[in-house]
């Protein structure tokens, strides 16, 4: 049995193709920039990645040149469309009346429609997706899954906001909460992992990419999330502010003439990280900057690991407590710097990261190293290769975590680490001044620091135990 998942958003389409006899993805693939002139598809397929420049006026016609991609000659994975059985579509938002996943009929479309006032960008370009389906999949099951609904458990005192009580009657405003389908998914995985009941557990899950939302996760249910009536809510992101006070808002529209709709394009496009760092909303392009030395890099970084952490210390609050702290999204699983800032700041409840002492170690015996021995006296360049190649490190661990089990890794670890120290004491006291046996004692050492850095918060199943955590 095939099944199609599709991911519509505002001007993109993510979709994968899965073979359900053995879960396995037999082509996937991202369209970006729908409706535009220049839009493209990256298309994935046996291991190799094809790109089509395709003008795509509307998601209809985008879903229409994907699904001819998997019966292409060339490729082909399936030899005709019948042989997709059903079709699965990821829904931002679907208000309070839908709490669970479903089949897509006319009253499923009726409400993903109400919820249009919610999620402006989304909601419409998901009806595009499943009218698209029904037209080219006539008679093929199509089934909603809503982000929202994980968080439909969420009791009243911990979804109503303090306004009049008219507005949420009158026009629904509450908390609704985002990516339910990722922490949902997420504290199933834990509880396998911990060979634990989940209705055991207390959970904390941080998704962290360019959408950021923490939420908490107790006895397998949603009982407090971050993001609130629209994915704006919440932890600083990418782009978007967060919580913030709401006469800011009042004051800039007023201050600078705004209507609502400048005033939403720079909550949501123009700030978090983006605005902080002012360098980009991506934090591999600010920790490139921080290696150089950008003090805003620097503190804008800081200053969103610090966010998270208050925010992980609400959810704490809400579970009186917490068991397992993961991570998971593009920062949360690729981001071994952003996870040890934002753990670093949660001490208070016992959350310690095992690396800490042995990067404390390593630079110590880079900077004695580089600064007495070689005679580089400056700390700041010092400090500036010690964190280049940390990075070279942690660039290439999650490739390497793929391949190898976690024993295996800690071993090349250690490995890289005495390998390290023997080219730096050995070769470095032979040759000090020599730039190339510097720079390759240096780089080892980091490396394997790099890599017992990210084993120690990366598990196989991108999901990170910090073991029991209570106050």
């Amino acid at each position: 049995m095939k099944i199609l998942v599709l991911n519509c958003g505002s001007s993109s389409l993510k979709y994968q193709l899965i073979d359900m006899e053995n879960e396995k993805v037999i082509a996937k693939g991202y369209f970006e920039r729908i409706g535009n002139y220049d839009s493209f598809v990256t298309h994935k397929v046996n291991g190799e990645k094809y790109r089509y420049d395709v003008i795509a006026r509307d998601h209809g016609e985008a879903i229409k040149f994907v699904l001819k991609q998997f019966t292409d000659e060339r490729y082909p994975v399936i030899k005709s469309l019948n042989e997709i059985a059903a079709i699965g579509h990821r829904i931002v938002h679907g208000g309070e009346k839908f709490q669970k996943s479903c089949i897509i009929t006319e009253e499923v479309k009726k409400g993903i429609e109400d919820a249009v006032r919610f999620a402006p960008l989304h909601n419409p370009a998901h009806l595009q997706g499943i009218k698209a389906c029904e037209i080219n999949l006539p008679g093929k099951p199509n089934v909603a899954v809503f982000d929202t609904a994980f968080h439909q458990t969420l009791k009243k005192e911990q979804y109503l906001y303090p306004i009049p009580y008219e507005y949420y009657e009158k026009y629904g405003i509450r908390k609704y909460g985002f990516h339910g389908t990722s922490h949902k998914y997420v504290s199933l995985e834990i509880a396998k992992l911990l060979g634990k009941p989940i209705e055991e557990l207390k959970i904390i899950n941080c998704h962290i990419g360019q959408g950021v939302s923490l939420c908490a996760i107790q006895n397998g249910v949603s009982v407090d999330t971050t993001m609130g009536l629209t994915p704006l809510g919440g932890v600083a992101m990418g782009s978007r502010s967060g919580d913030l006070d709401p006469s800011v808002v009042t004051y800039l529209m007023s201050k600078e003439n705004m209507n609502p709709a400048q005033i939403d394009e720079i909550l949501n496009k123009r700030s978090g990280l983006l605005a902080l760092s002012g360098i980009s909303s991506d934090n591999r392009d600010v920790e490139r900057a921080i290696a150089q030395g950008d003090e805003r890099a620097i503190s804008s970084l800081k200053e969103y690991d610090f966010i998270i952490a208050q925010y992980i210390a609400k959810m704490a609050v809400t579970m009186n407590g917490v068991d397992v702290i993961t991570f998971t999204a593009g920062v949360g699983e690729k981001g071994p710097i952003s996870r040890a800032g934002i753990c670093s700041h949660l001490t208070f409840m016992g959350v310690l990261l095992a690396f800490n002492l042995c990067t404390q170690i390593v630079n110590a015996i880079l900077i004695y190293y580089f600064k007495y021995v070689t005679g580089m006296e400056s700390l700041f360049s010092v400090f500036n290769f010690c964190i280049l190649a940390e990075m070279a490190g942690l660039m290439f661990f999650p490739k390497v975590a793929k391949k190898l089990d976690r024993p295996k890794v800690y071993t090349l670890a250690c490995l890289l680490v005495v390998l390290g120290l023997g080219i730096i004491f050995i070769g470095g006291f032979i040759a000090p001044h020599n730039a190339v046996i510097v720079a390759l004692g240096a780089i080892t050492l980091k490396i394997g620091s790099a890599f017992s850095l990210g084993i120690t918060t990366v598990s196989i199943a991108d999901v990170i135990d910090y073991g029991e955590l209570k106050f």
